[in-house]
């Protein structure tokens, strides 16, 4: 079989199906894709077979589309690479939507190749055939549905159409949708298709490495030289979001102290364990004197959106601000509560680098002090074994990368842990903030990473992504899942949801009864069930020397919602109830 190669595109194919299929993979590594996910099917075909000949594509399997879509998902983060997704026919593409819908949300690039039958095969009874034509909606930035490859079309306006779509994603980050009808037939006959005379018309690009069009990436820098002086004079506030460099994160840093402007960085920024960054300003903010000093912040300069803490987009909704600027490439509103009176459409590093430099002030607040007395007791009510000490202690003892599972989870990492020295990598699908694909995201992460990857999850999450337990079997480097078991949705004993009768447990909580310790085995994973923080504390450092260890921590389901009524209760300084 002829195979693709780096060094000119090869004139021999399987069929002419597989002709159009080579083109569009080796135009997408032109354009940047080292990374394709496949799963099982026969529609897909001559994209499968042009994925695993091209030389310089990485190839990876599932057979569970909705864990691989995920996966693609953690790869692209982790890579800062557009990542190609392949499926069959039918259903197989629906199971993409949940990671299409996070991808969109936080600006992934996602390339989705999904194999279809031709639309005379459409409301016949043909099998396997659905009306996958703009599939994803509105959770897409481009959408194309190809015609059956036919040599009367271009090999250029195949080229082009990749071209453009790609571009547009560098412009607006996030998932491409394009549809690939083929006809029969889709697997290599008695001899090879000559496409010597459809590809002639290509010229140069048959033997070069470069992509048929040539689009422009830049975008003009935002400049806010003439109106920074007046609002960096005042007293201000910087709150980060989403920021996955750890670079340019620490230049947020840097320009706080410089400005002598308080931070409060949340777990996906990168500097949440910062020793600048006030750690425990979510549960602080319990403190009337913490949150009336916060107050006295008079701008708003915001860096990355989807911020985890309610009780701090709670409070930025509340502040009369002088005025609010909100910093990120994504050309997306990012401003729930409407407080945003500049947007600056640009990366972090890029608005630092473009400020006028000035020498550092002096701090106008005193919520370091105040926030001592928040830490002294997350401390003290952290040394119990419970999910607030589990994660507290994770958040000191994890290395390399930490993904951390939406619900509880989420929230839990985002007030506790205390500052480090050392730098952690955090991850959080925090875009649709679903309980969906957590595992497999963290894999894909993984695959990207030379050091360990720890996933702390709730328990219903990992059922929700059981199957990707088949994945992160296949880790190269150290991968430690941590399963928060407190059978079914405890979050719900916090929200106010009716109570009366069964309603909560039957209809919210859902409890399942079940142990993680079968599936481990299931999977062939390592598995630990500690009893201790210390005992939890030892088999997370065995886990971290070797393999793929599960560790189960079973707590009662009642607790978490106890312990963080407590602990708010004494950072407000109530009596506790007897």
């Amino acid at each position: 079989m002829a195979t693709l190669v780096l060094s000119g595109f090869s004139q021999e194919h399987a069929t002419f199906n597989h002709v159009w299929s080579a083109l569009m993979l080796e135009e997408l590594y032109r354009l940047g894709v080292r990374d394709v996910m496949v799963a099982p099917g026969s529609r897909s075909s001559p994209l499968t077979m042009a994925a695993s000949e091209h030389a310089g594509l990485r190839c990876h399997c599932h057979f569970d589309e909705r864990g691989l879509g995920f996966m693609a998902l953690g790869i692209a983060r982790g890579s800062y690479r557009p990542v190609v997704v392949i499926t069959t026919s039918g259903t197989a593409v629906a199971n993409l939507y949940p990671a299409v819908v996070e991808a969109n949300l936080l600006g992934v690039p996602l390339i989705v190749l999904s194999a279809d039958r031709p639309i005379e095969l459409l409301d016949n009874g043909s099998n396997q055939a659905i009306d996958q034509r703009d599939m994803f909606s509105r959770h897409t930035i481009v959408h194309h549905d190809l015609p059956p490859p036919d040599a009367e079309i271009k090999a250029a306006f195949l080229l082009s159409t990749i071209d453009q779509a790609v571009d547009q994603q560098r412009r607006m980050p996030g998932p491409i949708h394009i549809n690939c009808r083929y006809r029969e037939p889709l697997y290599p006959g008695n001899c090879l298709v000559d496409g010597s005379d459809y590809l002639a018309p290509l010229g140069n690009w048959l033997t070069t490495s470069k992509p048929w069009s040539d689009w422009p990436t830049r975008t003009a820098m935002p400049t806010v030289k003439s109106d920074w002086k007046a609002f960096a004079q005042q007293r201000g506030l910087i709150v980060v979001g989403r920021i996955d460099d750890s670079q340019q994160a620490q230049q947020i840093v840097e320009l706080s102290k410089q400005l002598g402007w308080s931070l409060l960085a949340d777990i996906q920024s990168q500097i949440h364990f910062d020793p600048h960054n006030l750690i425990h300003f979510d549960l602080a903010l319990h403190d009337e004197r913490f949150s009336a000093e916060l107050a006295q912040a008079e701008v708003l300069l915001q860096f990355g959106g989807q911020l985890i803490s309610k009780r701090l987009t709670q409070f930025i909704a509340q502040q009369p601000w002088q005025d609010a600027w909100l910093v990120d490439p994504l050309p997306q509103r990012l401003d729930p509560d409407y407080c945003v009176k500049r947007r600056l459409i640009c990366q972090p590093a890029d608005f630092i680098a473009d400020l006028p430099t000035h020498t550092e002030q002096s701090p106008w607040h005193q919520l370091a002090s105040l926030q001592r007395r928040t830490s002294q007791l997350v401390e003290e009510r952290c040394t119990t074994f419970s999910e607030l000490g589990v994660c507290h202690q994770l958040a000191q003892q994890a290395e390399g990368q930490l993904f951390v599972g939406n619900s509880l989870p989420a929230r839990l990492m985002n007030m506790l842990g205390t500052h480090r020295q050392t730098p952690l990598q955090v991850f959080a699908n925090r875009g649709a903030s679903g309980i969906d694909g957590l595992i497999a995201t963290a894999f894909g992460l993984s695959c990207t990473c030379s050091e360990p990857t720890t996933i702390v999850l709730g328990d219903t999450s990992a059922l929700h992504d059981l199957n990707s337990l088949a994945l992160v079997k296949q880790a190269a480097q150290p991968l430690v899942v941590v399963i928060l078991n407190n059978d079914g949705g405890s979050i719900f004993h916090m929200l106010p949801v009716p109570k009366r009768g069964d309603l909560l447990e039957r209809y919210y909580r859902q409890p399942h009864g079940l142990s993680f310790e079968y599936a481990a085995k299931m999977f062939g994973l390592g598995y630990s069930a500690p009893n201790s923080l210390d005992a939890f504390s030892a088999a997370y450092t065995e886990a971290l020397k070797a393999g793929v260890t599960l560790i189960e921590i079973n707590v009662p389901h009642q607790q978490v919602a106890d312990g963080l009524k407590d602990l708010g209760e004494e950072i407000r300084g109530e009596p506790r109830e007897q």
